[in-house]
């Protein structure tokens, strides 16, 4: 069994996001929302042969950008404001759109996070996606105003509700004693659930939330397992657990899956490198960051595998003085960590 111990995260080594302490609110809600949540449904296409003076005329009317090009149902292109204009420019507004329509195409998937969008936007410079389902039908399109827009929905939404919640749970501990007191959470991931990726890494950043954690820390916690939930969805072959042991003094983030296994441990903690599917890589998955993202946010980790029985992965975060779940007066209970 191959054994990488003692990996150094938040304090072992020099990390330029501070530690993942400055996480906002706003990068938080980019890995929770869906793209699905975010997508605007109505959209308007155009064919690849239609002329670009009509094409001015449906993007003047309904006070669009762009259009995605559809021919006999598939996907083709894009076409911008910006291609027409240089159409324009060329006094070539006679011409096909797909004369000046872009390729290739980058979309993304309903069931994808909002980050994924955002990292699509930035690598292609594109205005637009198109918004692809599970069986690669065109469902919707998302811009970079629909994210900033359902961002701030989001956060305006769910103050109130939240307060609530962590209120009532924060309490939960209160008249708990016990010579060692634990919260466990455990959550049970299927392979290939793409659809539901990220579920359970939101579920236990939300509880850690109405705990009274920090909500740094909860994000921390939330991008780590989220990580290592995605790594189950797409290595493993018949999924795996993920178990969140909450103390007053740390966090044990453990996932377990029962194979392939990695032929190199060593090799897999290098930026970049991955042995996702095809099919991963087709949509969006297996960029080989998953464990260098998890390494940034956790003061250990762990990594366990044996080919052809499975691989554990072990996460910790040891809590500062000012982010300790407060004891309360009865020694050694888990009680309300904020003071709330």
């Amino acid at each position: 069994m191959s054994s990488i111990q003692g990996l150094q995260g938040r304090r072992g080594h020099t990390i330029t996001d501070q530690d993942a302490r400055e996480i906002s609110r706003v990068e938080e809600l980019s890995y929770d929302l869906k793209v699905s949540e975010t997508m605007t449904r109505e959209v308007t296409t155009i064919s690849s042969d239609l002329r670009l003076s009509k094409v001015l005329e449906i993007l003047r009317i309904g006070r669009i950008s762009g259009v995605p090009v559809q021919d006999g149902g598939k996907l083709v292109g894009i076409l911008s404001i910006e291609d027409v204009v240089i159409a324009m420019e060329k006094n070539d507004l006679d011409s096909p759109v797909r004369k000046y329509m872009s390729k290739p195409i980058y979309c993304v998937s309903t069931y994808d996070p909002v980050v994924k969008a955002l990292e699509v936007f930035n690598e292609s410079r594109v205005g637009r996606l198109p918004v692809i389902d599970e069986n690669g039908k065109l469902v919707g399109i998302i811009t970079k105003g629909d994210v900033t827009r359902a961002i701030l929905n989001a956060l305006q939404k769910d103050y109130k509700v939240d307060e609530l919640r962590r209120y009532r749970a924060s309490h939960l501990f209160e008249d708990i004693t016990s010579d060692r007191t634990s919260l466990i959470l455990r959550y049970q991931i299927k392979a290939l659930d793409y659809i539901n990726g990220g579920q359970a890494s939101s579920h236990i950043k939300r509880a850690l939330l109405r705990l009274g954690a920090s909500p740094q820390l909860a994000r921390q916690c939330g991008i780590a397992i989220y990580e290592a939930e995605m790594n189950l969805i797409i290595h493993s072959e018949r999924g795996g657990i993920i178990r969140v042991q909450i103390e007053p003094h740390r966090i044990l983030m453990q996932t377990t899956d029962t194979g392939p296994g990695i032929p190199d441990v060593k090799l897999a903690l290098q930026a970049g490198w991955s042995t996702a599917s095809e099919e991963a890589r087709e949509m969006g998955f297996g960029a080989g960051m998953g464990l260098v993202n998890i390494r940034r946010c956790v003061d250990r980790m762990e990594l366990e595998s044996t080919v052809g029985k499975g691989t554990k992965l072990f996460m910790e975060i040891m809590l500062q003085e000012d982010e300790r779940f407060k004891e309360s007066e009865e020694p050694n209970a888990l009680t309300n960590p904020t003071g709330v």
